[in-house]
């Protein structure tokens, strides 16, 4: 049975549509960008997938809530995105002179932060019973760089399934395919996926802006602004991972990770950045700004998200991407002391 807001939106009235979809637009933007792995890219998919929407909203039956039927536009929009040459990033990134071999060389992965800003909202419908993950680890580094090592069909029957959980006969028609398609689809996804995740039964990480957090991340930043690698080690566990996608070189370990900061990273001199706390992910971060040799400013540089666990950082992940500053409303410049 149509509401009264649906009548008037079908009937031409763009203030009735926008009530319609507005309460849609941050959850869309957030699947569509665990499908493709870019911010921008998924606002566009977004702008994209409501136009179509107000363009088609007279062919909606009606057959599945205009929720099912959003997120239909969105997955199939993404999904032409991923096929879209043109909108794919072209040629491989360039890798740091003098840096030291790392503990192995992956394909370039072409992913960019989420900023929390735009995580904080309440989904209109609880996720299905096919639900397997939770809202925070679904939005997290990990979990979105595995998908993005995922076929796009296996990503979007995942993220449906797995995330959003809807049922196979659902997904296999808003995918235009067949149950056991997805069925298929979504046990390759799960045992790729699960190859890529952290292991399951490890500690914790902190909750969100806790003491406990805020504790970690201020001595990881006073040591990374002293210019203090090994203090900054001391607080990574032994496993510890650094990764700069979409750069393909990964790094491993307490050693490893310390002969990187101290010759690559500005020479090796960490003191030449500030770090300007944030959120991205659903975890700590910073915008990280290399001093400039010239004036008393320092300049944007990127974005750096830390992945805790207990009371250790395992995992850091470098993105040397200025283009999302303005999402986590961080400044250009800041003062260099």
């Amino acid at each position: 049975m149509r509401t009264d807001v649906e009548t008037r939106a079908r009937a031409g009235d763009e203030q009735a549509f926008e009530a319609l979809t507005e309460p849609y637009r941050r959850e869309l933007q957030v699947h569509c960008y665990r499908i493709v792995g870019s911010p921008q890219d998924a606002e566009d998919l977004v702008q994209e997938t409501l136009l179509a929407a107000w363009r088609g909203l007279d062919g909606f039956a009606g057959r599945s809530s205009i929720r099912t039927w959003l997120y239909r536009i969105a997955t199939n929009r993404s999904l032409n995105a991923l096929r879209d040459a043109s909108r794919r990033p072209g040629g491989a990134p360039d890798l740091p002179p003098d840096r030291p071999e790392p503990t192995r060389v992956s394909d370039p992965l072409w992913l960019h932060p989420y900023p929390d800003a735009l995580l904080d909202f309440v989904p209109d419908a609880a996720p299905g019973p096919e639900q397997r993950y939770e809202a925070r680890e679904a939005v997290g580094l990990a979990f979105v760089a595995g998908l993005q090592r995922l076929p796009p069909s296996q990503r979007a029957i995942l993220v449906l399934r797995d995330v959003l959980g809807y049922r196979a006969s659902e997904v296999a028609e808003m995918l235009d395919t067949t149950a056991a398609a997805v069925n298929s689809g979504l046990q390759r996804a799960r045992s790729a996926l699960e190859e890529r995740l952290p292991a399951a039964g490890r500690e914790r990480a902190p909750l969100p802006r806790s003491a406990a957090e805020r504790r970690l991340v201020g001595r990881f930043a006073d040591a990374f602004e002293a210019g203090d690698v090994e203090a900054l080690v001391e607080l990574m566990t032994d496993d510890a991972w650094l990764t700069m996608p979409p750069l393909p070189l990964e790094y491993q370990g307490r050693e490893l990770i310390a002969r990187f900061l101290s010759s690559v990273p500005a020479g090796g001199d960490l003191s030449q950045f500030r770090l300007v706390a944030t959120r991205a992910n659903g975890q700590p971060a910073f915008g990280f700004y290399q001093r400039d040799a010239q004036c008393p400013i320092a300049h944007a540089t990127g974005i750096l998200v830390l992945t805790l666990e207990g009371e250790r950082v395992a995992a850091l992940t470098a993105f040397h991407d200025t283009a999302v500053f303005p999402l986590f409303g961080l400044p250009r410049t800041v003062a260099a002391d």
